[in-house]
């Protein structure tokens, strides 16, 4: 059931290009109003990284090598997947129109609205790789290594994509999930190795890197871009199959609860 409704989806014609269109939209809508316009996608992660630069290497004297760019390229990626789920959650209410009033079906709305938080991921990312090759004074420089961060990048867009579908989904029945998530996601975020020095993130929750596909993807990111070195292929065998699963599960969802939407929304 699931093969089949990827398999029509993707089967469409002039969805790539439909899909693009609405992600570059949606993109500069979003900073649309604001006087610094799109430089709001590059400043807000600058500021994260100066005050946990601050707390974490200053104050705490964690003395991580690199600490300014092991802090940009986790965060960068841990604000994509919030972005993107907290994001999605009421977009069956708030996108009503487009699957109502056209064509598109629903899994469209989903991958559109991804597809623009990763614009804003190409441009912080993008940002990554010139302080890091520029400015870093510990730069490793680059390798052949750093192709597999598209291997990581494309694991997040699933992670993401699953949660979202999941998270949206239920919360045509139950509104109460978007505050669960928020809290959940707090948690989570002191729960993966985004300022803590890896080994020690280890020795406090062992093998716990398994567990939370987030944490795998950040330490990943960080080996290929960082340490010149290849991916863990244990720890990303299971952050695939941890997105595969929730995305298999989000489609499901999606399938029995967003005929609902309509109504409920």
């Amino acid at each position: 059931m699931v093969l089949k409704i990827l398999n029509d989806w993707f089967k469409r014609s002039n969805k790539v290009e439909r899909l693009w269109l609405l992600a570059k939209i949606e993109f500069k809508l979003r900073y649309y109003e604001n006087k610094l316009g799109l430089l709001w996608a590059l400043i807000k992660p600058l500021m994260d990284i100066l005050i946990y630069y601050v707390v974490f290497q200053i104050i705490m004297q964690q003395n991580i090598p690199a600490f300014a760019s092991y802090l940009f390229i986790g965060l960068i990626l841990w604000n994509f997947f919030v972005e993107s789920t907290t994001g999605t959650i009421q977009i069956l209410s708030t996108k009503k129109y487009l699957y109502e009033y056209s064509n598109m079906n629903k899994l469209e709305i989903y991958v559109s609205t991804l597809l623009s938080n990763s614009i804003g991921l190409f441009f912080n990312f993008m940002m990554f790789l010139i302080f890091y090759n520029f400015l870093e004074k510990e730069s490793t420089g680059l390798s052949v290594q750093n192709f597999w961060i598209l291997a990581t990048f494309l694991n997040l867009f699933i992670l993401a994509l699953g949660m979202s579908l999941i998270l949206s989904t239920i919360y045509v029945v139950a509104k109460d999930i978007s505050q669960i998530w928020m809290v959940f996601t707090s948690f989570l975020f002191f729960l993966s190795p985004i300022f803590y020095k890896l080994s020690t993130f280890k020795s406090a929750l062992p093998r716990f890197e398994y567990a939370n596909p987030i944490a795998g993807i950040i330490i990943n990111a960080r080996r290929v871009m960082m340490e010149q070195m290849s991916p863990d292929f244990l720890l990303m065998g299971f952050d695939y199959a941890y997105a595969i699963i929730l995305l298999i599960i989000g489609v499901i969802f999606l399938n029995k609860l967003g005929s609902r939407a309509a109504e409920k929304l």
